[in-house]
């Protein structure tokens, strides 16, 4: 599955870089986030790869769901895709934008792929076993590495949204006497986790399951966790809910390390 993940990513990565050098019009989706052809490229991109080689799987995917297409997962295995995350960086000419595809089996991220094509790097992960992807400028992987969270230390390096910050953050970083925090757009900040060079990354304001999903699965099959606030596994696949809209994330933090609930220093 990974397979298809990666020649997926790369694709659509490439058809993301040919926007941005070529120029680009925004426009404004229903919710207020910007979309640019990049994301629509780029989602038509992997959904191609994804219906030809899985074709009985269905497919969560950020613009299709934008447009009403949700197709019917109860019971069922799915993917979840983001074809362009960190779209707000992207139009802003930063470089951690990335491409997002993971699988869902029984509410849990089990395979995902995180590409960020402006960095050249990208991140995957299936069964415990999570690599970091070295990106060439032909869009081909040049190399790998095994990659695995490391252990908490003493001091804590946690990561907070780039543009999504709260005053929660900073409560969490206080009470758990977290000094030093590092703020990144994207997927990225699970990938940093899962390679060891960060150590936390809470979210107390509004995620959707794309989001979350690839870098989570990457994170996990690193080692890492992802936690509600009650310490249990941030599932995925919610529908139905009164309260909320579908596929919307709690709040909820991502451990390295061996951390599974939230506990002082």
């Amino acid at each position: 599955m990974l397979r298809t993940f990666e020649k997926a990513a790369l694709e659509a990565g490439k058809a993301i870089i040919t926007v941005l050098r070529e120029g680009f019009p925004v426009s404004m989706k229903a919710d207020a986030s910007p979309v640019t052809v990049a994301d629509e490229e780029a989602e038509r991109i992997i959904l191609a790869h994804l219906a030809r080689d899985y074709p009985e799987i269905p497919v969560v995917a950020e613009e299709s769901v934008a447009a009403g297409k949700v197709p019917d997962i109860s019971g069922r295995g799915f993917f979840l895709v983001d074809p362009l995350d960190g779209t707000r960086e992207f139009v802003d000419g930063r470089q951690e934008f990335t491409v997002n595809i993971a699988y869902i089996e029984n509410g849990a991220p089990v395979a995902g792929i995180v590409y960020a094509p402006a960095l050249g790097l990208a991140f995957s992960g299936e069964c415990g076993h999570a690599e970091r992807l070295v990106v060439t400028d032909d869009f081909t992987v040049g190399a790998r590495s095994t990659i695995t969270v490391r252990e908490q230390p003493d001091d804590r390096l946690a990561l907070a949204s780039l543009r999504h910050n709260s005053p929660e953050t900073g409560s969490f970083l206080a009470h758990h006497a977290i000094s030093k925090c590092t703020n990144i757009g994207s997927s990225l900040k699970f990938c940093l986790l899962a390679e060891g060079k960060a150590d936390v990354y809470p979210r107390f304001t509004r995620t959707m399951e794309w989001d979350t999903a690839a870098g989570d699965a990457v994170l996990r099959a690193a080692g890492g966790s992802t936690v509600t606030l009650d310490g249990a596994p941030l599932t995925y696949g919610k529908t139905g809910a009164a309260a909320d809209f579908d596929f919307a994330n709690p709040n909820f933090i991502s451990w390295g390390g061996r951390k599974r609930v939230l506990e002082p220093a």
